[in-house]
């Protein structure tokens, strides 16, 4: 189930960054408990005023999966986000658009 999930975060892309959140490394950790999804993710930066766009697009995405019923969003800044935690596919992402990652 955690793969399933996984896919649909690659699908839901920081409207201010052309990479996907799970790529751009704001995915902490997935939990499944019978029907209920808990993701613990972050934000480029604590404060982002489009926090509550990504929370809505993950939990809508998520709770689509035909195995999950709930799914709640939890954001935590400990530890903070940097490009080092970005995986490889997303680095090659943000090249094409001409970041030097």
């Amino acid at each position: 189930m955690k793969e399933k999930i996984i896919e649909v975060l690659k699908t839901v892309y920081d409207p201010e960054i052309p990479v996907n959140v799970y790529d751009l490394g704001l995915v902490y950790d997935i939990k499944v408990e019978d029907k209920k999804a808990h993701i613990l993710m972050t934000l480029t930066a604590p404060g982002c005023p489009i926090y509550h766009l990504i929370k809505q697009e993950v939990e809508k995405r998520v709770k689509e999966l035909e195995q999950i019923d709930e799914c709640n969003v939890e954001f935590t800044f400990d530890p903070p986000w940097s490009p080092e935690k970005i995986t490889e596919q997303g680095k090659e992402a943000l090249r094409k658009f001409g970041f030097n990652v």
